[in-house]
């Protein structure tokens, strides 16, 4: 399934939410459905536990980040 189907059906199921339960209903499905995301994610491998807890490397303008290692190695 892809994931411009699986962004579809999400959605769909969202408005169903909010119309028929309202903003309560659409606040649930959300929530539910990002947690059911990022179980899927673990249960897939793409995800490990710490990686929700680990601060993120500072990237930006000049800062050293997988591309920039890349160049290096290449010259």
């Amino acid at each position: 399934m892809s994931m411009a189907v699986v962004g579809l059906l999400a959605g769909m199921a969202l408005g169903f939410a909010g119309y028929f339960g309202g903003f309560g209903a659409f606040l649930l499905v959300a929530a539910l459905g990002t947690i059911g995301f990022i179980g899927g994610r673990f249960l897939d491998g793409d995800l490990e536990p710490g990686d929700l807890f680990r601060p993120r490397e500072r990237g930006g303008r000049g800062g050293r980040g997988e591309r920039g290692d890349r160049d290096d190695r290449l010259r």
